[in-house]
């Protein structure tokens, strides 16, 4: 059985197969999203949600098509004319170069790739919005709760948007100290790609209106207001991926089962694992240096012209790396650390890289 260590589409956890199953025994795919059999999967997954994750009753949740949608749709709805970007990798910065594409003036605050930033770069921006990529996927680098709060302090009227990605639900996110956090299920919930999950609160939804006031597009069906007016009814603005939102239901579910905690535990011990086996390695080493900036959930080893080797020799035994990203591609491996994958794998893949040579 191979295991799929790329940072997203990343290893389905073990249970989907068994809830899409049922899905289809229970004809799930079929139903109307103005059904009241749609309405309790909404309900259940956004409680479920909110539990396993502790976000605030202030918080709206929306179902859409990606993460990539909503980097459109959180610049559409959340500025006039200015946001302010901290940038440490591709996927930060295409958040940046959204904001530009739709005739606003973003701001850049970019560091090297590799590195985070410090609490002593935040400053106090003149802007509408503030974006922070709390885990970048194409660098292994994770801004802290600790760095959220201080850019809030500084900042105590611009909205603030997290980018969650590839760290849900691993990270205990200060949600009362943002605005805006998102993220896509095919990674670490452990699902199929297809489904986005954008959590707002009412400062967002106020600004919205008042844009949409002001006669500015802040989009069409997929616009705050609109998702706000379906989501109080449990519904989606138009026909959704009904599977998807059960399968989450489903695996949210499973997670609080297995409980937060653990969960979170799993991660940092998992993580701890293959950094180690990473730093005693002569053919391949940590991208990210300071271990403060490090993410638990993508973690990324710099490999020089091992790369390719490695690669081949973790596939022998079924293990899937992902590549490096865009011009580290093939000088680099990431591993992703998610809830779907087993503290075994990660101690197999461990012990495979410290024999690797």
């Amino acid at each position: 059985m191979q295991v799929n260590f790329t940072p997203g589409p990343s290893q389905l956890f073990h249970t989907v197969a068994d809830h899409a199953k049922r899905a289809f025994r229970e004809n799930i795919p079929s139903i109307s999203h103005r059904s009241k059999t749609f309405e309790g999967i909404f309900q259940k997954t956004t409680e479920g949600l909110k539990e396993l994750l502790s976000i605030p009753n202030n918080y709206s949740i929306f179902f859409i098509s990606s993460a990539t949608e909503i980097w459109e749709k959180s610049i559409q709805n959340l500025t006039e004319s200015t946001s302010v970007h901290f940038v440490n990798g591709a996927f930060s910065k295409r958040y940046f170069e959204i904001a530009g594409q739709l005739n606003r003036k973003p701001h850049l605050i970019e560091v090297e790739v590799g590195k985070g930033f410090s609490i002593n770069q935040i400053d106090s921006y003149q802007t509408e919005l503030i974006a922070l990529t709390q885990n970048e996927t194409s660098t292994g680098v994770s801004l802290s709760a600790d760095f959220i709060k201080a850019v809030r302090a500084k900042n105590p009227d611009a909205l603030i948007a997290v980018d969650a990605v590839s760290s849900l639900p691993y990270p205990q996110l200060p949600y009362a100290e943002v605005d805006s956090v998102f993220f896509s299920v095919q990674k670490g919930f452990g699902l199929p790609a297809g489904l986005g999950v954008w959590m707002v609160n009412e400062r967002c939804i106020e600004k919205a209106e008042s844009l949409l006031k002001k006669g500015m597009s802040i989009g069409s069906y997929h616009n705050i207001p609109t998702l706000v007016a379906n989501a109080k009814k449990n519904q989606t603005t138009e026909t959704p991926n009904v599977l998807g939102i059960y399968l989450f239901s489903c695996i949210v579910e499973d997670f609080l089962r297995i409980g937060i905690n653990r969960i979170r535990q799993e991660t940092d011990y998992k993580a701890a694992v293959l950094y180690q086996s990473l730093a005693s390695m002569s053919q391949a080493a940590p991208f990210v240096k300071e271990q403060v900036d490090r993410s638990k959930t993508v973690i990324v080893a710099e490999c020089g012209d091992h790369a390719a080797a490695i690669n081949k020799y973790l596939a022998n035994y079924g293990l899937m790396p992902g590549a490096g990203y865009g011009e580290r591609k093939n000088k680099q491996l990431r591993f992703a650390n998610f809830p779907a994958h087993s503290k075994e794998q990660y101690e197999l893949l461990a012990d495979l890289l410290t024999k690797f040579n």
